[in-house]
């Protein structure tokens, strides 16, 4: 009985993954990226070259190597250690890429054991004439398993025709170069990245998945960083397949869809009979993408990687706990509106479409310049595939790439992606040891020369040749790159604030302000101290003057002074002083005495001018007295 229901279960699930093939057939776009041959001269151009999908693609960078041949071990399919070859290039030579051919043992294997020899990068050259494929890794196996997440060397395949002029020009003796360059293989046309992640919640399903989950959880720092400086438009998506109509009401399908058979997910064990059902893993994914939703509709779309990541460590299958309760936990643990969740996620019973699970299966068909999604796990990076190993600093680098150059956030400066160039005769850009700067800057790009910020002050140059600081406190670093010296605690430097770049050398001193001031010596070139008493001696920076005698020297003036005629001087000053005070004094009172006694004389003839005749100040008043007494 359990043979049987174990054959029933094979035969469907066979069913499933022919309906699984015919829904993807479609448009598979091989990424591709530049390859131009630089010598001998009948083979200089341009050539296209299909991206491996394993290893490290250099996205935005490029490579220069010299192309090699190994007539022993021709298509790459034995360790070429065992013949006593190494492609490790001597110091000051270029890197060196393998030439293989294709044919007799996977593609992953074939680099494998290139880059165990050293090499830098690998081409595979086609045996047949037909439009290039991307090679892919192989199934999962316990063999292959050991050396696929290990393989950090790009590859490419190149044509059949073209593999031909390369083999032929290396057997006859001829130098091939060659550059590999990816910098158009992703889009970069603004300052902002869309990028998608495919891949699924289950994590029983061998190697890959848990390559996704360890992608997961080291990602999850860049990419918040990235969401949250609003660098980068990130979408998850969850593939999804259909039952067909005859198999609908059937125990299997039941097992694996939701939805009356619209929204499937293969068994996580592919055993029917035992474990976690498809629908598990089909309801587990729906819910991380309505926790997407809802989280991107509170302005918090980075908390995606935190339930994933969370679930992952506390929602394991192998202990039985992929389930809603602990998915609930998680959610309620990251203040998520879990009855918003719910309500996204539908009912699963329902005989008709689920919006959000819709979009996903139509989303999953390739439109413009990118292909159907068949590999689990992919990364789209502004509508390109990403080909290579789902490695942090690995898929940093594409998306990266997909910045307009200048534009790139301070994370794809980071010692996940950085070249390493700088190390080397500081990439062969300016640098001021003393003070510790640098213009070299490693970037996944390589290296550039771009004079530095430090403390808020610009420098500015070529990068190359010379920087300098400009602005205000541009002196308090390395002085401006200006002159400047120490000598017994006295310090001088030709760093002028206020003149924007210039170096002024200080007084006391000549010179062009940059390499040198000299000092001057004031006594030898007569500048200062040459009365007739005076005594000079030179000093850094500055002189010092004595005066014979009892002289007191005067620098204002340059001369000699008696110090007893200033003493003199200086009483005599000040008996005047109080000379002048007192005639002030005198001057002032008298006046006031005038003053008030003409305003006393002037008041007593008022008075007497009175009794006789009217002043113009004063009205005229008609005497009435005399008149009455005549009446009377």
């Amino acid at each position: 009985m359990g043979c049987f229901r174990r054959s029933r279960s094979a035969v469907f699930l066979g069913v499933l993954l022919l309906v699984l093939t015919e829904l993807v057939v479609g448009p598979f776009v091989v990424e591709k990226n530049s390859l131009r041959v630089t010598s001998p001269e009948d083979l200089k151009g341009t050539f296209d070259s299909a991206i491996g999908n394993f290893g490290i693609p250099q996205y935005g960078g490029s490579m220069a190597g010299t192309v090699v041949y190994s007539k022993d071990n021709k298509d790459g399919c034995k360790p070429f250690g065992d013949s006593g070859v190494s492609f490790k290039a001597k110091p000051g030579a270029l890197p060196t890429f393998v030439l293989v051919d294709r044919g007799e043992c996977f593609f992953a294997l074939k680099v494998w054991n290139a880059q165990n020899s050293g090499a830098a990068a690998v081409l595979v050259a086609d045996n047949v004439d037909e439009p290039l494929i991307t090679m892919d890794s192989p199934e999962e196996d316990v063999a292959s398993g050991k050396y696929i997440e290990n393989i950090t060397i790009p590859s490419a395949l190149i044509s059949k025709n073209f593999g031909e002029r390369l083999k032929k020009a290396i057997t006859g003796g001829d130098m091939v170069n060659l550059n590999l360059d990816w910098r158009e293989a992703v889009p970069h046309p603004d300052d902002r990245v869309e990028y998608e992640l495919w891949s699924n919640s289950n994590d029983e399903c061998g190697v890959k998945c848990d390559m996704l989950m360890e992608f997961v959880k080291d990602f999850k720092g860049a990419a918040q960083i990235l969401e949250k400086g609003g660098y980068t438009q990130f979408t998850p998506h969850f593939i999804t397949w259909y039952c067909p109509q005859a198999f609908a009401i059937s125990k299997q399908c039941k097992s694996q869809c939701i939805n009356h058979g619209r929204y499937c997910a293969p068994d996580p064990e592919e055993d029917f009979s035992s474990g976690y059902d498809g629908k598990d893993v089909v309801l587990e994914n729906l819910r991380q993408l309505c926790v997407f939703k809802v989280a991107k509709e509170a302005q918090k779309s980075w908390i995606w990687w935190d339930y994933v990541t969370d679930f992952q460590i506390r929602c394991p299958m192998k202990e039985k706990k992929y389930n809603k309760e602990c998915a609930d936990g998680v959610i309620k643990s990251l203040g998520l509106d879990l009855k918003n969740i719910e309500k996204c996620m539908g009912n699963p019973d329902d005989d008709s479409d689920n919006p959000v699970l819709k979009e996903e299966q139509d989303a999953q068909v390739g439109k413009g310049s990118r292909g159907d999604v068949t590999i689990l796990p992919t990364v789209v990076v502004n509508n390109r595939q990403y080909r290579g190993k789902l490695e942090k600093g690995s898929v940093l680098k594409a998306i990266c790439s997909g910045f307009e150059e200048t534009t790139e956030p301070s994370v794809c400066l980071s010692g996940d992606v950085e070249t390493n160039e700088c190390l080397e005769n500081n990439g062969g850009c300016w640098q001021d040891k003393a003070a510790n700067l640098t213009a070299c800057k490693d970037t996944f790009r390589g290296r550039v020369c771009e004079c530095p910020v430090v403390n808020g002050v610009k420098f500015k140059g070529d990068g190359y040749n010379s920087c300098a600081a400009t602005g205000p406190g541009r002196c308090q670093i390395s002085h401006g790159g200006c002159w400047h010296e120490n000598r017994n605690g006295i310090a001088f430097s030709a760093c002028v604030d206020y003149e924007e770049g210039k170096c002024i050398c200080p007084p006391g001193f000549k010179g062009d302000g940059v390499k040198s001031c000299d000092d001057i010596d004031e006594c030898k070139e007569k500048k200062a101290c040459q009365c007739p008493e005076c005594n000079c001696k030179n000093t850094w920076g500055s002189y010092d003057c004595t005066c014979s005698g009892d002289l007191l020297y005067m620098w204002d003036h340059d001369t000699c002074i008696s110090k007893r005629a200033t003493e003199v001087k200086s009483s005599w000053v000040a008996v005047w002083v109080v000379l002048i005070g007192l005639a002030i004094a005198c001057g002032g009172a008298y006046l006031v005495y005038r003053h008030r006694l003409r305003s006393y004389m002037d008041s007593e003839i008022r008075a007497i001018m009175a009794q006789y005749m009217p002043l113009d100040s004063q009205h005229e008043v008609p005497n009435h007295s005399h008149e009455d007494h005549a009446e009377r």
